[in-house]
């Protein structure tokens, strides 16, 4: 699939959440960055200010954040991921 967005995962790598939606990205051969913000402050506080969570996993596609593996889900079932993707 073609994409047009960069795709973030601040994520750690312990959580199943995390690796769902990394293998989601995976399945779907979507390239992604991903940011583990377990032993990094920096990148914790990064990751809050730019979601408004503490949680993990925060997803964005470019600039717009998707939320958590259960919103990515719900966008992939929907037909919504790609549109989004394609942008």
């Amino acid at each position: 699939m073609k994409v047009n967005k960069k795709v973030v995962i601040y994520g750690n790598t312990s959580c199943p959440f995390c690796g769902a939606a990394r293998m989601l990205l995976t399945k779907k051969a979507i390239e992604f960055e991903e940011i583990i913000v377990t032993d990094d402050s920096g990148k914790f506080e990064e990751m809050q200010k730019r979601s408004g969570r503490r949680s993990v996993p925060q997803i964005f596609i470019g600039e717009t954040h998707i939320g958590g593996f259960d919103e990515l889900c719900a966008l992939d079932m929907d037909g919504e991921l790609d549109e989004l993707l394609a942008g």
